[in-house]
């Protein structure tokens, strides 16, 4: 699937009512202003003429002018949970039975809990720690030094990692782009923001974090315009947070809508003599579809429409309550024998049949975008510069002082003094495919290894360094042996301090896995989890080996010896059954761990395991999931958890490295290029699904949804190799 889009934002009504007018002037879309002085009663005297604006709205004439959207986090509910652990199945079913059963007849009682938002607040510093701030910049690195009335400029394309970048590593990081913003807000040397955006290869949970803190930014009063030259769903997304939006005159934009795909490799597997032999348990688990069908079934079917319409109709509410025209009315008020006369612009966000039948219309004129006003204006990277300088009062023969992101990034929170306080709440982040070891030529930064996890999960439940642990999620799953092992040690950390799990693009299967054990999940609006399922495998080469004259013996000892090591023949009777009843109770151990952890009725969360997909959104309404929001709100959520009060800073600590350094980056080169049979080796048994069982999205259904990297790799040669022919 590609194209799918993270939204987060209540609908805003263009109707404009009594109880909400009187707190126009501190928003960013109501402009209210006197050309003499101060009104002595802005709150009476807008309140007393709301109706007469109402009737005037319709007859207006718009200004072209974008204002900040109103976004407000929802105050969504949670449960409370026994932090007790148990890996025995049965008991594990009795205990999350005996929890919920709230009266004779088996009525589920639910404990509530209001979490904070974790809303960001600008706050301007006093004189004194200006003054500091001032004497920091003073004596700061060469590398940290920026000229005053610099505009920071920060190009998101391609890839965004949810781990820590070092200096070595290419690409971008969300945590340094998320943490750059809020330097910019509280910089005195940063007069604004000029954000290039072009097509994004990242999931849409990142794209919501960054568009919260693109909002947060704003709320410094300084000035964010964007400029994007190629721009889909995605792009657009981001860009109508800003200010202003610009495009070149050639512009690619590609508004047309989103779509779902699934590929199936079941009829060339069946050409060249494969056949797989694969047992997923849950009736959604769509990992294997590609391999052992031709066509998609109905359950996945259902399951991905579900999505896709939940997506898309998310998209719609959102771009058309923040994108449309503003309403312009005046009058006068007599004050001190003079007249005031007032301007009150009213934003008006589109209706959302209006959004739907421009994108059905396939638009592709960026004229038409201006028109309807969903672009500011039609501009060149260099006019939207000089358009910079006109602001800033800077001479036309002078150049526009800049900053870049990869510069910017090493300007420390202690050199502006937005520095935290001496609590100190721990972020763990865990990105990639789940394994159990590392292998020998993997980098130290690909992929989560289950060894490496639990060792720093366990230093940090022995220091008491930390009042609270966060553990950042960004995996479709992978290995469900290490995704157990990984649970019970977050279990075990969270018997002695608060454990939050931060959703980021998406915690499905094995993902989930982890994040169940924490005591609170928090995920984006339309974060990918669930998937409680899991899936496994192997291939039968059989005819393939006859095509190409090969022939394989083996000599065992045991019943079932051969089980996974005959890939020369198809399974026998009693193996396939004992390969199934191996697979199901994989699946049980998965189910009822998901039902003891959110204090569920097995029954309750078979209903929504299955191996199905949720949505953020989706999941939170079913139990899965406890709030809505990002990295923000789970910090948020940690300090209520222990016991710190909201408005008391903390020091959020990063334990994971960055990654990877360039002496690890030479080493795998090194190893690669001494290793090619071992990596042969490995792609083999990642193909034949020889480490074991796996809680694991379907790789190709990730892919398509979020457009990364965690398909299998055999698919990867198959794809090259059908489209070199």
């Amino acid at each position: 699937m590609s194209k799918l889009l993270l939204l987060h934002s209540p609908n805003f009504t263009p109707v404009v009512y009594r109880r909400t007018i009187t707190s126009i002037l501190s928003k960013p879309n109501f402009h209210l202003s006197s050309s003499l002085f101060p009104p002595p009663s802005t709150t009476a005297t807008v309140t007393a003429t709301v109706n007469h604006i109402q009737s005037h709205i319709s007859s207006s004439p718009p200004l072209h002018s974008f204002p900040s959207p109103i976004l407000r986090c929802r105050n969504l509910s949670a449960r409370a949970f026994d932090s007790s652990s148990d890996t025995k199945t049965e008991e594990i079913k009795e205990e999350a039975e005996k929890k919920q059963s709230g009266s004779e007849d088996g009525s589920v009682k639910r404990v509530q809990e209001d979490y904070p938002t974790g809303e960001f607040e600008f706050k301007e510093f006093g004189a004194w720690k200006r003054f500091l701030v001032k004497l920091r910049m003073l004596i700061a690195f060469p590398w940290e030094r920026v000229r005053k009335g610099s505009v920071l400029t920060m190009k998101l394309r391609g890839q965004i990692s949810d781990q820590l970048k070092s200096r070595f590593s290419s690409g971008l990081s969300l945590p340094q782009i998320c943490e750059n913003f809020i330097k910019a807000a509280y910089d005195p040397r940063i007069s604004g923001i000029y954000l290039h955006i072009e097509p994004l290869n990242c999931g849409w949970g990142k794209v919501e974090e960054i568009r919260r803190y693109i909002l947060n930014f704003k709320k410094s009063g300084k000035f964010i315009v964007c400029y994007i030259p190629a721009c889909r769903e995605k792009e657009y997304y981001l860009a109508c947070a800003c200010h202003e939006i610009y495009v070149p005159p050639s512009a690619y934009f590609s508004l047309y809508g989103l779509t779902v795909q699934a590929s199936f490799l079941r009829g060339v597997l069946d050409k060249v003599g494969v056949e797989p032999e694969v047992q997923r348990i849950g009736k959604y688990k769509s990992a294997g579809d590609q391999l052992l069908r031709k066509t998609m079934s109905e359950e996945n079917c259902e399951m991905l429409t579900a999505l896709l319409d939940n997506i898309y109709g998310n998209w719609l509410d959102c771009i058309s309550s923040t994108k449309g025209s503003f309403w312009y009315w005046s009058f006068a008020q007599s004050y001190s024998s003079k007249y005031c006369y007032w301007s009150l612009k009213i934003y008006v966000g589109k209706k959302r049949e209006d959004i739907e039948n421009f994108i059905n219309e396939g638009v592709y004129k960026v004229e038409r975008l201006k028109e309807e006003g969903l672009i500011t204006n039609i501009h060149y990277d260099d006019e939207v510069i000089s358009m910079l300088k006109e602001k800033l009062s800077v001479q036309k023969d002078k150049i526009l002082p800049m900053v870049d992101y990869g510069k910017y990034s090493r300007v420390r929170n202690w050199t502006l003094g937005i520095t935290g306080g001496q609590d100190q709440i721990a972020v763990v982040r865990a990105s990639g495919s789940i394994s159990r070891v590392r292998s020998p030529l993997s980098l130290p930064s690909s992929g989560i290894v289950g060894e490496q996890f639990i060792e720093k999960i366990r230093q940090v439940r022995e220091s008491k360094r930390y009042k609270a642990v966060i553990v950042r999620i960004d995996s479709p799953g992978g290995d469900a042996l290490a995704s157990d092992l990984m649970w019970r040690e977050i279990r075990l950390l969270a018997e002695k301090k608060p454990v939050i799990a931060s959703m980021s693009d998406v915690a499905a299967s094995g993902g989930y896995y982890m994040a169940m054990a924490a005591g609170t999940i928090v995920a984006e609006n339309l974060t990918l989890t669930g998937s409680i399922g899991v899936v496994t495998g192997k291939f039968n080469l059989a005819k393939l080996y006859e095509k190409i004259g090969f022939n394989k013996e083996i000599i065992s000892r045991g019943k079932y010896a051969e089980l996974l090591a005959a890939e020369q023949r198809p399974l026998r009777p009693d193996e396939a059954d004992l390969f199934a009843r191996s697979a199901q109770h994989a699946y049980k151990q998965f189910r009822d761990k998901a039902a003891f952890s959110r204090s569920m009725p097995v029954e309750k969360m078979e209903e929504v395991a299955q191996g199905r997909v949720w949505t953020g959104k989706d999941a939170a309404s079913r139990g899965l999931v406890d709030a809505i929001g990002g990295l923000s709100r789970a910090i948020a959520i940690a300090k209520q958890k222990a016991n710190i009060p909201q408005d008391r800073e903390v020091t959020v600590v990063e334990l994971s490295r960055p990654s990877p350094t360039l002496p690890e980056v030479l080493s795998g080169i090194g190893s690669s290029i001494a290793g090619v049979d071992r990596t042969l080796k490995e792609l083999l048994q990642d193909l034949t699904f020889a480490d074991g069982v796996q809680a694991r999205m379907d790789g190709i259904m990730f892919q398509r949804l979020e457009e990364s990297s965690y398909a299998n790799p055999i698919l990867s040669l198959i794809k090259d190799y059908l489209s070199s022919l």
